[in-house]
């Protein structure tokens, strides 16, 4: 495949998420309070729709209003859309490019990051209603040769809930060091990228815990190659973004760019006397995410695509049920292996308590840059996708106009 392979460093790309609340559904791939900023930035400028607007407004339209009103503090750009029963509302703000100051309009493309899982996801669960993948078939069945010989089997169904106990990768450096950017242009071989981290042994027994990693979708992405005898990006193309009418939303392969029109991502870089300027991140190799996290896409095509995804319209029954069900296991915790605490994250998504009788479920996602994500209740009587240019994308605090918009989103109760 014409790919080059990086030395080990580092930590996983991304780390393990376990969360019970509204916020860590929506902002468990944390934003930083990073001081940059956009200067010119204007609030709630209509979007393209994503399907025709609800006649009537939603009672929090000015607190989410607010949410994205400038200056937004962490971030250079912010879009939401939200719907509920009584109607819908989207906005955006800041500037989609701070060099020309172009405002954002909220039809702007961006890096998805980890929501990517879901789409993922989607397609896994589709080849298993065909019979070309089996939950109980066994990574060393379906790869031989991925895996040390005498690893501890691992099944398909433990991929896609993140109970396999593969260690994450080692394809970068740490997000707040002075090699954050390492591997920027660097492509990753498939195989190689789930290899690198191996050498750690595995971190569970299959099935007894849940670990939130990248490595487990990308060997989902190996299993979807290997199944059909296409690219993953064929695949996810043929069986979820064309069928849907995804016209903005497409997996980026060896492109370290983002076609069309897009909002460039920026971080914040301290310098030598404490202060901070914002490095454009737009362009990145996506290779080391990959079939985990390097789609480009927009809050419209988010929306069609959980839309239709809760409505049943992309994956049949009953394996649609996998992804609205946690596993009955504990999250795993490196630190404390005796922790009991539940897992939270579904196949392809993370379920979280909105009220005392109500769950969400959705997906977050982040690259440098960018920081996403979409939740909705099961019959989508409350749904809101946003994006936010986080200054800071890696860090490990919320940013505070995700906090706001999730708050004014789904904090009323009805």
């Amino acid at each position: 495949m014409g790919r080059t392979s990086l030395p080990r460093a580092g930590r996983a790309v991304l780390a393990a998420v376990a969360a019970t609340t509204v916020a860590a559904v929506l902002g468990a791939v944390a934003v930083s309070t990073a001081s940059a900023s956009s200067p010119h930035a204007r609030d709630d400028v209509p979007a393209r729709a994503a399907a025709p607007a609800a006649a009537r407004t939603v009672p929090n339209a000015e607190a989410l209003r607010r949410a994205i009103a400038p200056p937004l503090k962490g971030a250079t750009a912010a879009q939401a859309r939200f719907r509920d029963g009584q109607g819908s509302w989207q906005g955006a703000s800041g500037e989609a490019d701070i060099r020309t100051h172009r405002a954002m309009k909220g039809d702007e493309r961006f890096r998805v990051g980890s929501v990517t899982k879901t789409f993922t996801a989607a397609v896994v669960l589709q080849l298993v209603h065909e019979g070309k993948l089996d939950l109980e078939g066994s990574v060393q069945r379906y790869l031989p040769g991925l895996l040390p010989a005498g690893w501890p089997e691992v099944k398909v169904k433990h991929l896609l809930d993140y109970t396999s106990g593969l260690p994450g990768g080692d394809t970068r450096g740490m997000p707040d060091g002075p090699d954050w950017d390492k591997g920027r242009y660097t492509t990753w071989d498939h195989r190689a990228l789930v290899q690198s981290g191996l050498g750690k042994g595995s971190l569970f027994t299959p099935g007894s815990k849940q670990n939130y990693s990248n490595t487990d979708y990308n060997v989902l992405g190996l299993l979807i190659e290997k199944a059909t005898g296409h690219r993953y990006e064929q695949e996810l193309r043929h069986r979820v973004l064309e069928p849907l009418g995804l016209e903005d939303t497409y997996s980026v392969g060896d492109e370290q760019g983002i076609r069309g029109r897009h909002v460039h991502g920026y971080q914040a870089v301290k310098q030598a006397d404490g202060s901070s300027r914002l490095v454009d991140v737009t362009e990145w190799d996506q290779s080391e995410t990959w079939a985990s996290g390097d789609l480009i896409s927009t809050t419209a095509d988010l929306e069609r695509f959980m839309t239709a995804l809760f409505s049943g319209r992309v994956v049949p029954q009953p394996q649609l049920e996998m992804m609205f069900t946690v596993p009955p296991v504990p999250a795993y915790d490196e630190e404390n292996p005796a922790s009991t605490k539940p897992a939270t994250y579904t196949s392809g998504m993370q379920r979280s308590r909105l009220d005392d009788h109500t769950y969400l479920y959705g997906k977050t996602g982040s690259r440098y840059g960018y920081v996403d994500g979409f939740a909705a209740t099961r019959n989508l009587s409350r749904s809101l996708v946003y994006a936010v240019n986080s200054t800071d994308a890696k860090d490990k605090a919320t940013n505070p106009v995700v906090a706001a918009i999730t708050q004014a989103a789904l904090a009323a109760k009805k």
